[in-house]
């Protein structure tokens, strides 16, 4: 087993729409695949490892991610170097905005102590093809106003069992969520923009497989008027049920922050 000597914390933000997620996968593109190929290039040796402060889907985007990265040599950069160097042979989807030295004790998994993603998203008249990666276009004309009070229903503690996809055995479904609204968006902004565009906020100390996107799937219905808002009060409450099956395409969802413990 390695022994490693160094331990940083390093926060990127890229767009997600050509990659297959952080986690390296054989034979696709991943973010985490071409942060390693760039560390590579910079150290000019492999004896280090990234570990991503958990797994996004294909096409999700971050506007803060972490990961941690772990050296076996003494470090041959200080951080302010090695994030010139990073960001100069990085491609232009993906920048890196700090990294800080952390000791040993440090767990990128464990010490995660909240995410926030935000959904993007818009209805009715078709929006510019700029928009793809980012702000997802549901078509017909959407409810916002049910779909705001269908959001305040997630808030505090339920259990999402029917807003997983395929867990694991010994999963637990219960989440707490400190946040959950949908506003009018005035992040993402263009001329090209739809004049009428929204976010999802959704905040929570962790979330299951799919969860964030079963949630928005479930608000869309409600705003299509497919659901009412008393049948998701109903799901929320009976979660032996069948599983949500709309789940919200990843190109509108963006990890929005990650927080830390300490």
């Amino acid at each position: 087993m390695a022994k490693w000597k160094k331990f940083y914390l390093i926060r990127i933000e890229f767009l997600g729409f050509r990659y297959h997620g952080w986690q390296k996968q054989s034979g696709l593109r991943s973010i985490q695949g071409m942060v390693d190929k760039t560390f590579e290039y910079i150290f000019q040796h492999n004896n280090f490892k990234t570990l991503g402060c958990g797994r996004t889907d294909a096409k999700v985007s971050a506007n803060d991610f972490a990961f941690e990265l772990f050296t076996l040599s003494d470090f041959e950069f200080n951080p302010e170097t090695l994030m010139c160097e990073m960001n100069k042979n990085l491609p232009p989807d993906i920048r890196t905005k700090s990294i800080i030295e952390v000791n040993s004790e440090f767990n990128i998994i464990k010490n995660s102590s909240v995410k926030e993603y935000h959904y993007y998203f818009s209805s009715g008249i078709k929006s510019h093809p700029f928009n793809a990666p980012l702000i997802r276009d549901f078509g017909k004309k959407l409810n916002i106003e049910k779909m705001q009070k269908a959001a305040e229903m997630f808030l505090g503690e339920h259990n999402f069992k029917r807003f997983a996809s395929k867990p694991n055995r010994n999963a637990t479904f219960e989440r707490n969520i400190l946040k959950s609204e949908i506003v009018s968006n005035e992040k993402l902004t263009a001329n090209f923009t739809p004049q009428d565009s929204y976010v999802f906020k959704i905040k929570s100390k962790g979330f299951l497989r799919y969860q964030v996107r079963l949630m928005m799937g479930a608000l869309v219905n409600v705003g299509r008027g497919e659901w009412n808002i008393e049948q998701l009060h109903e799901i929320l409450k009976n979660p032996s049920g069948p599983q949500v099956k709309h789940i919200a395409p990843s190109s509108g969802l963006v990890l929005h922050e990650v927080c830390f413990e300490n």
